[in-house]
């Protein structure tokens, strides 16, 4: 925990800092979430199709999903979701012409969740 997806449109890569995002976003969940770094896990996965409405091009999507361990308050997730947003704005630059669409969600993991570190 955290467990941390980033979905976004392939054409992005090139303009995608993702390294960048991954060290800010971290630092974030550990000071507004207290989490603690070696259990903050990022995956990113591309995606090769991105549509908007009825629209296939010149549209380009990032959504970051955050599953945390129940027990933070509403506030503390909406105080991370704008930090990811912002982390977003700051290091997405699209191709010029492509509206970005960036996303947030941070939701309890279910109670379900296991986890092992081999």
């Amino acid at each position: 925990m955290p467990q941390i997806t980033v979905d976004y449109s392939a054409p992005l890569a090139e303009g995608f800092d993702r390294r960048g995002f991954v060290l800010a976003l971290h630092d974030a969940v550990v000071e507004i979430a207290a989490a603690k770094y070696e259990a903050c896990k990022t995956q990113f996965r591309p995606g090769e199709e991105t549509a908007v409405g009825r629209d296939t091009d010149g549209h380009a999507v990032v959504h970051v999903t955050l599953g945390l361990l129940a027990g933070r308050t509403d506030e503390t997730k909406e105080r991370l979701t704008e930090a990811v947003l912002e982390l977003v704005r700051t290091h997405v630059k699209p191709a010029d012409g492509t509206a970005l669409h960036a996303s947030a969600e941070v939701r309890d993991l279910d109670p379900s969740y296991r986890k092992f570190d081999a």
